[in-house]
């Protein structure tokens, strides 16, 4: 399961109206970086964009230096993930958040690379626990340089990570490393599958909400702590992240199902085929405990030896016709409207516009 909601969070089409190429001193190009869809509205706000762009720069600038090592592997295996590109959601969150109050100052900023800090460890854990070829348009640093490199350098990053915000005080360092606790629980919980008695449904969403929830929550509240909002201004906003992060990951679940192969670049089907209970598979198999015959037939099929590209399309169209994909489909839409919801109080301001496009934006995509 896919819920480091790493490679997909929805592009922009309009990347030439919101794009930004920050020069770092340690890169001979500029980097390029697409914003996500939904935050385009930017564009519409010269000055604001202006701002957003270059602290963004800076963020990456810091980022890279945080990364950097005297010891050769070291330096080459924490900076992998980083130059290889990502769509930076948690930092821009932290830069937009900041901006409800007094906007990125170098605490918002280091906070921001804390946050993508602390996202890229998980993937360099998540990629060897899953045995994920590839990452970012690139081998895993596990294929790089075997699992226990990769291991060790999730481990250096995070160490960076929590020495960077201890430097900016006690709250900031309590929120990283409850966001932390979380992320190891949701990965623990996944591993381990819902007990005897558990509702698989709420054990599903429980992994979600903290293995990609909690860091979209933790970054946008940052932004607003040190942006020097108030403390329910920034409860508010780790709502929103929390809301937005599971609704892109229950999005990602039925596109999994839906998408085009060939606009995508994904095979249709990926989670089936790899045995990933997402929420269309758990609702059919609610379905059938209850007695329903249509989805007892359809997850005859999921069940069975998807090795085959044709057996792997039986078992897609079965889900896909069935009801199960609209109600997941529903559900994604909820946590999208709840995240809507919980900055509806805001006065009204791009950065608001913004945060609402996007929460719609992650349940409105085909990829």
């Amino acid at each position: 399961m896919g819920t480091s909601a790493e490679a997909s969070w929805p592009s922009t089409t309009h990347a030439s109206s919101v794009g930004w190429t920050p020069m770092t001193e340690s890169a001979a190009e500029p980097l390029s970086l697409r914003l996500p869809a939904g935050f385009d509205v930017l564009a519409d706000d010269e000055h604001l964009a202006s701002e957003v762009f270059r602290a963004l720069g800076e963020v990456e600038e810091r980022l890279l230096e945080a990364l950097s090592s005297s010891d050769e592997l070291a330096n080459t295996s924490a900076r992998y993930l980083a130059e290889a590109g990502g769509k930076r959601i948690r930092p821009l969150l932290t830069i937009l958040t900041s901006l409800l109050g007094e906007g990125p100052d170098d605490k918002v900023r280091e906070a921001a690379a804390v946050m993508e800090m602390t996202h890229l460890a998980t993937l360099y854990h998540d990629d060897v626990m899953d045995s994920a070829p590839v990452r970012r348009g690139a081998p895993a640093a596990h294929e790089v340089w075997g699992n226990s490199v990769a291991i060790l350098t999730g481990d250096l990053i995070l160490a960076r990570a929590s020495q960077l915000m201890t430097e900016m005080g006690e709250e900031g360092s309590r929120v990283q490393s409850e966001t932390f606790e979380r992320l190891v629980m949701g990965q623990l919980h996944e591993t381990v599958g819902p007990r005897e008695g558990d509702d698989p449904k709420k054990h599903y969403l429980s992994v979600i909400a903290d293995k990609t929830g909690s860091l979209v929550a933790a970054a946008s509240r940052l932004g607003a702590m040190f942006g020097g909002c108030t403390e329910e201004t920034a409860a508010m906003l780790a709502t929103y992240g929390e809301a937005v992060g599971v609704a892109f990951q229950l999005a990602d679940d039925v596109i999994d199902l839906t998408s085009d192969g060939e606009t995508s670049g994904k095979t249709p089907g990926t989670d089936l085929r790899e045995g990933v209970p997402t929420l269309p598979v758990l609702l059919l198999r609610e379905r059938a405990a209850a007695g329903e015959q249509e989805a007892a037939e359809a997850l005859r099929l999921v069940d069975g030896d998807l090795r085959g590209d044709g057996a792997l399309a039986e078992a897609v169209a079965a889900v896909v016709t069935h009801p199960v994909t609209q109600e997941a489909w529903q559900v994604a839409r909820a946590w999208s409207a709840t995240a809507q919801e919980a900055v509806a109080g805001l006065p009204e301001s791009t950065v608001k516009s913004a945060l609402l496009s996007f929460a719609e934006a992650v349940v409105d995509r085909e990829s």
